[in-house]
């Protein structure tokens, strides 16, 4: 992971910290369930979108590295990983 990549990461998923106090403090202040839905749906779309940042980057470099390697192990593995990871979050 680059080193811009990961301070960029590391300040979205900072601002998402934010957004999930900030949907408790709703919770505490019995505040509108539909606000509050709407706002778990916002951290729900943040979160995805860090999530596919870090999918790219790794398709780009180590997928992408296993495939130009010639290695059919490592390049099953990493395909089997993909697959994984892509079944896990769809659910």
């Amino acid at each position: 992971m680059m080193k811009a990549s990961k301070s960029t990461r590391i300040k979205r998923l900072s601002r998402i910290e934010g957004q999930v106090r900030g949907v408790s403090r709703m919770v505490e202040e019995d505040r509108y369930c539909i606000d509050i839905v709407t706002q778990i749906a916002a951290v729900r779309a943040a979160l995805r979108r860090v999530e596919e940042d870090i999918l790219r980057d790794h398709i780009s470099h180590c997928v992408a590295h296993a495939m130009a390697s010639g290695d059919k192990s490592e390049q099953t593995q990493k395909i089997d990983e993909l697959m994984d990871v892509l079944a896990r979050s769809a659910r």
